[in-house]
């Protein structure tokens, strides 16, 4: 008898769940995404003209190749920060990537193309524990001093880059390196959907911190 009036709830509930649970993982999604979107607006700017003179861009790391080839994002970030301290806006640039093995270093590679477009060894700081956009951009601040910065990379990523900073106090702007056309960059963009769902917990259920948060080498 038990089982019998058990069956119909557990029946239901198993339709409930697959019914509506996925909808709302979807709006879950969509909410993040809308509100690190939101978040940003005004402070993305497409025109060096219009970028905020600050002490000190920071650059997003990603690899300098993907799938054999040149990586576009990678280019396209390097060129927009070259261009950024040409045009005066910002005095220092902060490379951040990931070094994790001794064969895989993005800040390294970043400074070599930047001394390649022109920028000199002397207002180029490597940060080389920048293993996610969470890490690069609070160690920014607690590491090298850098409370208000422009962020350099994507729009897509600079909006989510923009929201962490906010979440730590920083008054950070961006500006936006040239996208990538859409059947190169699809995927990215899909990752970023969850990324952005990803970064709403590290900062309001996680408390996510750098991995390696400090201790402080202030650029002067």
């Amino acid at each position: 008898m038990k089982n019998f009036l058990r069956w119909p709830f557990a029946s239901r509930l198993r339709r409930w769940l697959f019914a509506y649970v996925p909808v709302l993982l979807l709006a879950a999604v969509f909410a993040c995404d809308l509100w690190i979107e939101k978040n940003a607006e005004g402070r993305m700017y497409n025109r060096i003209l219009d970028v905020p003179e600050n002490s000190a861009a920071l650059v997003l790391g990603t690899s300098p190749r993907s799938h054999g080839r040149v990586n576009l994002y990678y280019m396209y970030r390097m060129q927009a920060a070259a261009d950024l301290w040409k045009a005066g806006k910002v005095k220092y640039i902060i490379v951040s990537g990931d070094n994790s093995t001794a064969e895989y270093d993005e800040a390294t590679y970043m400074k070599e193309t930047l001394n390649k477009l022109g920028i000199p060894d002397s207002v180029i700081t490597l940060d080389y524990a920048g293993f996610r956009t969470l890490d690069s951009v609070v160690r920014a601040y607690w590491v090298f001093g850098q409370k208000n910065i422009v962020v350099v990379s994507q729009p897509f990523h600079n909006e989510r880059a923009i929201f962490i900073a906010d979440h730590f106090g920083m008054n950070a702007c961006a500006f936006n390196a040239k996208d990538v056309p859409d059947e190169y960059g699809w995927k990215t963009s899909l990752r970023e959907y969850l990324a952005r769902v990803k970064a709403v917990l590290d900062l309001f259920v996680f408390d996510t911190a750098p991995k390696f948060p400090g201790p402080p080498e202030p650029i002067k």
